[in-house]
């Protein structure tokens, strides 16, 4: 049997990749940075020399649910500016990105002179992004991985989760004290932000924000308010008043 039908016959994994995640990684060659692929929950994490502790990154790498990420060569990206300069037709521009380029320092350069150029900004990074995709497309077929759609978070409503709130509470056996409800929702509010994907944090952080100022006003800050807006009813004691 030949190669090819070995591979035609081997079942792909199918694995819900983070693209965006995926894409930072494989544009990132820095020598100190080491991004994993997880088979099981496409995130991609990121392990740093220097940062995290030695044998997380062993554990992650001997882990046979994980998949090193080989990042594109700066060699390579360089080449990709070359060739995006061989399509510029403005003259002026193609000069200055021609100059940007040559010696030490050629990729910040590069971003300078087109910040100067917003179409053609957009414009490169649509042609970057091509190039990523398909370097990442080709790395996922060569260990076999099918990337399948990830499953869209959507952001709870204030009502539902408030609901599963009353729904876990008569759910326990034995009701918990206030703040030890509150410890417990905590830990798990951590466990739940640190599985979140990268690009979800903002809109989970946004979302508890929206949750922190809807929160009621407490019965004695309202009270202090009412006060000094002159809503509180003069008091019936007759003590109290002041001397004729």
């Amino acid at each position: 049997m030949s190669s090819d039908e070995t591979t035609a016959n081997t079942e792909l994994r199918k694995v819900p990749v983070a693209w965006e995640a995926l894409e930072d990684a494989f544009e990132n060659n820095a020598p100190e940075v080491h991004s994993y692929l997880s088979l099981e929950t496409g995130d991609v994490t990121r392990i740093v020399d220097g940062v995290v502790e030695p044998t997380m990154h062993s554990r992650v790498a001997n882990d046979p649910n994980y998949l090193l990420v080989d990042p594109v060569s700066s060699r390579e990206q360089y080449r990709w500016m070359e060739r995006y300069i061989l399509i510029v037709e403005e003259p002026e521009l193609n000069q200055k990105l021609m100059h940007s380029i040559d010696g030490k320092g050629a990729f910040r350069r590069f971003k300078d002179v087109l910040m100067g150029y917003p179409v053609d900004r957009e414009r490169w990074f649509t042609f970057r992004s091509e190039r990523l995709r398909a370097a990442m497309q080709a790395w996922l077929d060569a260990h076999g991985v099918e990337a399948v759609a990830r499953k869209e978070w959507e952001v709870p409503s204030a009502d539902a989760v408030e609901a599963a709130v009353e729904r876990e509470e008569k759910a326990r056996p034995a009701r918990k004290t206030r703040a030890v409800a509150a410890d417990v929702a905590r830990a798990r509010l951590r466990e739940l932000c640190d599985l979140l994907p990268v690009r979800e944090l903002d809109l989970a952080v946004e979302f508890l924000e929206f949750l922190r100022e809807r929160r009621p006003m407490p019965r004695i800050r309202a009270k202090v308010m009412e006060r000094a807006a002159g809503h509180e009813e003069p008091s019936e004691n007759k003590d109290n008043e002041p001397s004729p």
